[in-house]
């Protein structure tokens, strides 16, 4: 290819990588991805992703129970992020 098919098809390749970051949930709303790794990762809780294996977030999600009792328990002392 020449110089000028290299830059169309770079074009529409930044085009298409655009669109797709467009269509990225806004800032706040969860949504999740598997990781290069083959992990879960979790977007919107904050700056970065929260990234699990599978056996981790099944651990985790076994546990919520009592982590809605700990928080319930230690209302008091907990901070809110607004």
């Amino acid at each position: 290819m020449n110089t000028n098919e290299d830059l169309m098809a770079e074009l529409e390749r930044l085009k298409a990588e655009n669109a797709s970051l467009k269509k990225a949930p806004s800032r706040g709303t969860l949504s999740l991805k598997v990781s290069a790794k083959g992990a879960v990762s979790l977007y919107g809780m904050g700056r970065f992703p929260v990234t699990l294996y599978k056996e981790q977030w099944l651990k985790l999600l076994g546990f919520s129970d009592e982590i809605r009792k700990f928080i319930e328990q230690n209302d008091s002392q907990l901070k809110t992020k607004d």
